[in-house]
């Protein structure tokens, strides 16, 4: 799926207006990168999530990947299994952040249609491009796109990331 020239590709100032950027569905959702690791050389990227409230998105763990949530609106469960083993939810609105360490167990649920602005490690906004479908723009109408499962696990497995389909959340 190529993006060429929608970001700059090099670090070099730019600016993006509302809704501009990078975007791809993946389930119900679109995510859009505003940044990437070219921009960074390689240090971070920045995405936004554009999302329905609706199922929990599968357990998984990326390996080597810092993830934030910082919902600019809607609610949004995230769930997390703490260092000690423990697993625990905490409920974010508008405002609220949450930050998750590399190779910390965790899934989310959307609990009422949300924008979340995230934060990761380098490389790692390329995960929801490789898993989804190229988008025109922010798609919140269009049914949504299930990858076929060797897409999921190609994406998975470039970015070091594990589905733990067997991890259950208490409440969830």
């Amino acid at each position: 799926m190529s993006f060429d020239g929608v970001l700059p590709g090099t670090p070099v100032p730019y600016f993006l207006r509302n809704g501009e950027g990078e975007h791809a569905k993946v389930f119900a959702d679109t995510f859009t990168v505003l940044l990437s690791a070219d921009e960074t050389g390689g240090q971070f990227g920045m995405f936004t999530a554009t999302c329905p409230a609706g199922d929990i998105i599968p357990t998984h763990a990326h390996d080597d990947t810092h993830e934030t949530f910082y919902v600019v609106e809607g609610k949004v469960r995230v769930y997390v299994q703490l260092p000690d083993g423990e697993k625990t939810s905490r409920l974010l609105s508008e405002g609220d952040f949450g930050f998750v360490p590399a190779g910390a167990a965790h899934a989310y649920r959307v609990e009422s249609a949300a924008r979340i602005l995230g934060v990761a490690s380098g490389g790692f906004e390329r995960f929801f491009q490789m898993m989804g479908t190229r988008a025109d723009g922010i798609d919140t109408q269009s049914p949504p796109f299930i990858p076929p499962f060797p897409q999921m696990r190609a994406a998975a497995e470039s970015h070091n990331m594990r589905f733990m389909p067997d991890f259950d959340w208490p409440g969830a």
